[in-house]
């Protein structure tokens, strides 16, 4: 039995928080990329970082806080001032 060291450039970095709570959220992603996954099977990235193949029903959780924070400052224009 060989063991392989890969290059630093295969090394996937760990984008999770270590708590589990992502587990237990729905997350916000693309929704191309949620029906691309459905397809092909590979793992979307959410707002938040967390990389995960979709295989659940997220109306049944609910939103990831850290996700909903993201989105809604891309909404207001992203700088944290809101509407002036």
């Amino acid at each position: 039995m060989s063991t392989k060291i890969l290059p630093e450039s295969d090394v996937r970095p760990d984008l999770s928080h270590g708590d589990g709570d992502h587990e237990r959220f729905a997350h916000y992603v693309k929704k191309a990329k949620i029906t691309e996954s459905a397809v092909t099977g590979t793992p979307v990235v959410a707002l938040c970082g967390k990389v995960w193949v979709p295989n659940r029903d997220p109306k049944k959780y609910p939103v990831c806080p850290e996700c909903k924070e993201i989105y809604e400052s891309m909404k207001s224009g992203g700088d944290g001032e809101g509407d002036k």
